[in-house]
């Protein structure tokens, strides 16, 4: 047989040819992500195809080496048919779980601004939320279904026609093929010859730090995610020297701004972003009664969120304990960590602690983890007991279990420190249908639950304003994250974690102003500490606002995003890579970087110990007051 057909009908070659389709639908995934994503992502350059190109290469040889061994054994038998129906399953459960995943992140990487990790899976299991709102997913996303069947119908068709049975040819070349296929599927899967294989962080390489969802693909995120046990341990500084730029140990500061001791209500707002509030600069508001009750309070114009999910939000209020890592801390190894919440300190110093939920009992994990962290009563959809006021996929709606929760709090010995969580601005966007007709609409549906959610806002506290405890209250409004933006400068780095942050005094004697400080979610524990007039030792990762920090940090991908005076810096694979005037009203600033070097390097430093001490204190379980 001439050399040329030996080699056109080798085993080796219908190997590239399998990686060659998978590479195929793997960039179409990558331009399905893209289009729908276009707004959050900008530009998609030539280096970005290489990068997602080289990615998908790392991918197929990393989660398909079991794959490529077992296509590549040299043995007689894999000529029968059993063998190849085994092969073709294998091949099919590889590529159409893979393009199934990054289909999904189609869609959620609007809400996470991050390509999907491991935890998917403990998010989608925990409670029966998935469940619930699955025939909504496939009523609203049908596209990403429809897409997935013609995936599975190309791919037949293209098995049928390309595909050849390959024949035994002799052992001793059939063991050296073997040898070097594998050998090379395990570079390949290494990501070359480096020391350490290849990781989220080498993204930087090939784009922005803006556009790393874009070159990664989710198997390769969700893949080198599994496992993870424990972060890695940066050596920045020395013990000594590492709490002279940050120390989460701290005392709190009482303001003494009170004459009797005060009740706490948190109102943890869904999805309620920067972009539909007109309290945090807006200019299409859809929250009228929330943008009054601003004008009342300690308004924070740059409030920033510490994560991109629900899931990330309570931690950050609660424990003052940000997501500086890929994994959400509730379903992480460290969620079982020693610590000292808000909540068990307020139980020391005689406060009822409550937390309120209108979803299904065990959403998000949420009963569970209040109850770790020392809350006392869990109110949710089985509390309140009335499924009349149910949207059919998510929990109770927001004009119902609001007010019920106002009443509720009536039953509890005061003074309390609730937080009610509420959840109708959330996909599939149920409107009750006494409202609909009556709401304000935006160019996308979850305007309109912006606006209802609003307006139950109102209800509730028509229901407040009756009840005894009403004017020894402070009330505390934030958002858990941002959503998806309509608008693309909503998209952008400066923007992608800002929301509505506001401390509401109904008694005035905490003064209403409008503020330029940057305040973050994990700023909330600290400064009710202080304004409670408690004082503690506690361990901590925000700041009180009476200590005027006037900084921020979140994460996303493995870059930081920090927040200080006017400007944010981006941080990425231990170097700073962007600076810019976050407060700028420009849409797209440019980069300052090369222009205040030494302000940068000074900030630099902070921001490593504070990956430091996160890193350690996470690993060695000391999220905890240590007197040093």
């Amino acid at each position: 047989m001439p050399l040329r057909n030996k080699f056109s009908s080798s085993n080796t070659l219908e190997l590239l040819k399998r990686m060659g389709w998978f590479l195929v639908f793997m960039q179409i995934t990558r331009l399905l992500f893209f289009y729908f994503n276009q707004s959050i992502l900008g530009t998609y350059t030539f280096n970005d195809f290489i990068g997602g190109l080289w990615f998908d290469i790392v991918t197929f040889n990393l989660i398909g080496l079991p794959y490529v061994f077992f296509h590549s054994l040299p043995f007689k038998f894999r000529d029968t048919r059993i063998y190849r129906i085994f092969l073709n399953t294998l091949y099919y459960i590889l590529l159409l779980s893979c393009l199934a995943f990054n289909l999904v992140d189609v869609e959620y990487y609007k809400h996470s601004h991050k390509r999907s990790t491991i935890d998917l899976f403990s998010i989608v299991s925990g409670g029966s939320d998935f469940k619930q709102q699955l025939g909504s997913f496939f009523r609203d996303f049908w596209f990403l279904f429809m897409a997935f069947i013609i995936f599975v119908i190309g791919i037949y068709w293209i098995h049928k026609k390309t595909f050849r049975k390959v024949s035994f040819t002799n052992y001793k070349r059939e063991i050296i093929v073997f040898v070097v296929t594998v050998v090379f599927g395990v570079i390949l899967g290494r990501g070359g010859f480096g020391l350490r294989p290849i990781s989220t962080l080498n993204v930087s390489y090939f784009t922005t730090a803006t556009k790393t969802g874009l070159v990664l693909n989710t198997p390769f995120t969700i893949i080198k995610s599994y496992g993870k046990q424990v972060l890695e341990i940066p050596d920045y500084y020395s013990e000594k020297e590492l709490i002279t730029h940050f120390n989460p140990n701290q005392n709190s500061q009482p303001q003494h701004l009170f004459k009797e001791k005060q009740n706490v209500v948190i109102i943890l707002l869904e999805s309620f972003g920067a972009e539909f509030v007109g309290c945090a600069g807006a200019e299409n508001s859809f929250t009228p009664f929330l943008d009054s009750i601003a004008g009342e309070s300690l308004n924070f114009k740059y409030g920033i969120a510490n994560g991109k999910r629900s899931i990330e939000a309570i931690p950050a209020i609660y424990l003052s304990v940000p997501t500086w890592m890929d994994e959400a801390y509730i379903t992480s190894p460290y969620a079982s960590n020693q610590v000292k919440s808000l909540a068990e300190i307020l139980n020391e110093n005689q406060y009822e602690t409550a937390f309120f939920h209108g979803a299904t009992n065990g959403s998000m994990r949420f009963d569970a983890f209040t109850r770790q962290v020392g809350v006392t009563h869990y109110l949710g959809r089985s509390e309140y007991n009335n499924d009349k006021d149910f949207d059919g996929t998510w929990g109770i709606v927001d004009e119902k279990f609001l007010p019920w929760s106002a009443k509720k709090m009536s039953e509890f010995k005061q003074p309390f420190f609730s937080t009610i969580f509420t959840l109708s601005s959330h996909h599939p966007y149920f409107i009750p249908e006494k409202w609909k007709g009556k709401l304000k609409k935006g160019a996308h549906p979850f305007c309109e639950t912006v606006n209802y959610t609003d307006e139950s806002l109102r209800i509730f506290f028509q229901e407040a304003q009756k009840q005894a405890w009403y004017q020894n209250t402070i009330f505390v409004f934030l958002a858990d994250h941002t959503p998806a933006p309509v608008d693309a400068k909503y998209a952008t780095s400066k923007e992608i974690f800002h929301i509505p942050i506001l401390i509401f005094d109904p008694s005035k004697q905490l003064p209403a102003q409008n503020s330029d400080e940057y305040f973050q979610q994990i700023d909330l524990f600290p400064t009710i500490l202080d304004l409670l007039d408690i004082q503690t030792p506690f361990y901590a990762f925000g700041n009180s606002y009476f200590k005027h920090k006037n900084e921020a940090m979140s994460y996303s991908e493995g870059t930081y995003f920090y927040c200080f005076e006017n400007y944010q810096l981006l941080f990425q694979n231990n170097q700073p890579r962007m600076l810019t005037d976050i407060k700028n009203t420009e849409p797209y600033p440019n980069d300052s970087l090369p222009f205040y070097t030494q302000k940068v390097n000074q900030i630099e430093k902070r921001i490593r110990a504070k990956i430091q001490t996160y890193n350690t204190d996470l690993v060695k379980n000391k999220l905890f007051y240590q007197q040093k």
